[in-house]
């Protein structure tokens, strides 16, 4: 099946863009809660099961796993059938797997629990490769973070609103050692993912297709795309530092209950999930001053000083006691905040005609939360969990390398820039300057006619 017609997101027009952004950006909010509630039914399964904290992580391995098995076939289905066929097949996964909570909730089943959270995964996979690579194409790629930022903004208002809710209704009385409550929440959340389904149907969705891509960045001189997928190096090593920084994202998520408990300061599991929500409200806070920040400052230089924040606060929480500890985690996950769109935009940069394989690695690469958990959880039942944070330290610093070497590269290539570079322009007028009568510009095989080659800025500069 070939991959449907389609443009590019720059040369949408604004209503048409506006739209299109608000309507994939709701699925930020839906896989938002979803992840919001896993990590607080962590520790909540720890007392109605009985079981440790090493045990309460398979959630994490049934969830993160299905990343790491699902998103590459993700990528490559919406490659011949597109960005919107995609999203209703993520949407019918969701939903499903939030169903399947009612009879596992109903019968106190914890391997029904780890199967229907599978199934969750692998549409939430497919809904990230979906939405995060088309945020990341609609418009000039030197705002993508920006609006990548902006739109995951909305998942961490969603991922905070989940622990506010456990700890209403996981946490207190009888709910404390029961299931109960679980079954309506997961209802509602499938009924959402419905919803949504529906939604999507009936709207117009403009399809961004690679061709219309790897065109546009061709026209201007930019090679980077070019070659076999395997010699895609940003976005391979892209895929590391995904894989390694959201594996310590989910673990400093997963046994943050555990932690604040731990730390004998009188902080109970209720009070220790409503911090934990404000530690999520804090991420999101995070999330959209990156919005402006990034607006003005170069993505991967940004990347390589919060990188660098992350590893230092999440040593110290590793090592302080009491209070001094609880600030330092405040201070970790506002660092966390631009880190994976960040990380997501760099790595499927100029892929052109890879951009939805590339998009399903990196995607893969969230399947990193499958595997940081465990460990963090056999150091937590040796030791003390506040020492299981050496365990997420090592990802932040996997992931700062990564940052930092972009930089390198950008500054060898182009020259060292502080501030955020428009590429597609600046690589157009450059290709304009040198331009004489008897040459083509960049990527005109033909040999086409400067005037038939003409870009508009329109084309080039998209709405942020």
């Amino acid at each position: 099946m070939a991959p449907p017609a389609g443009t590019t997101g720059a040369q949408l027009g604004r209503r048409q863009w506006a739209f299109s952004f608000a309507l994939v950006t709701s699925l930020f909010f839906t896989w938002g809660f979803a992840y919001g509630l896993l990590d607080v039914l962590n520790a909540h399964f720890q007392t109605v099961f009985g079981i440790s904290k090493l045990q309460s992580t398979l959630l994490q391995l049934a969830y993160f796993g299905a990343y790491f098995v699902w998103a590459p076939f993700a990528g490559t289905f919406m490659r011949r059938v597109g960005y919107k066929k995609g999203i209703h097949i993520g949407l019918a996964l969701y939903s499903i797997g939030a169903i399947f909570f009612w009879p596992s909730a109903k019968y106190e089943t914890y391997g029904g629990f780890v199967g229907s959270t599978f199934v969750i995964g692998c549409g939430l996979s497919t809904l990230e490769v979906a939405a995060n690579s088309y945020i990341s194409v609609l418009g000039t790629p030197q705002y993508a973070a920006a609006r990548l930022n902006f739109s995951q903004g909305f998942q961490g208002v969603a991922s905070f609103a989940g622990p506010l809710i456990a700890s209403r209704w996981f946490f207190t009385g009888a709910n404390a050692t029961s299931l109960g409550t679980v079954q309506w929440v997961y209802l509602a959340v499938a009924g959402l993912g419905i919803a949504l389904n529906i939604l999507f149907f009936f709207c117009d969705l403009p399809e961004i297709t690679e061709d219309a891509l790897a065109e546009e960045i061709d026209e201007v001189g930019i090679t980077d795309g070019q070659g076999p997928f395997w010699q895609q190096y940003r976005c391979i090593f892209g895929f590391v530092a995904q894989t390694a920084y959201v594996g310590a994202q989910v673990t400093v998520a997963s046994f943050a209950v555990n932690f604040l408990v731990d730390q004998g300061v009188g902080i109970d599991q209720s009070k220790a999930s409503q911090l934990f929500s404000l530690c999520q409200v804090t991420f999101t806070v995070g999330r959209f001053v990156g919005v402006l920040v990034l607006n003005f400052i170069d993505p991967a230089l940004l990347l390589a000083f919060y990188g660098f924040c992350c590893s230092l606060f999440c040593l110290l929480v590793s090592q302080l006691p009491g209070y001094s500890a609880v600030a330092c985690l405040f201070c970790l996950f506002f660092f966390e905040s631009i880190c994976y769109p960040c990380i997501f935009t760099l790595g499927t940069k100029n892929l052109g005609l890879h951009t939805k394989r590339g998009s399903g690695l990196i995607v893969m690469g969230v399947g990193g939360g499958a595997w940081y958990p465990p460990a963090q959880g056999a150091l937590a039942d040796k030791t003390y969990t506040r020492h299981s944070y050496l365990v997420p330290a090592s990802g932040y610093i996997a992931m700062t390398l990564y940052a930092a070497g972009l930089v390198v590269d950008q500054s060898r290539k182009n020259g060292f820039s502080f501030r955020n570079r428009d590429e597609l322009t600046a690589n157009l007028k450059r290709a304009t300057d040198n331009f004489s009568p008897t040459e083509s510009l960049p990527g005109d095989a033909k040999g086409r006619s400067s005037s038939e080659k003409k870009v508009s800025n329109d084309e080039l500069v998209g709405v942020v």
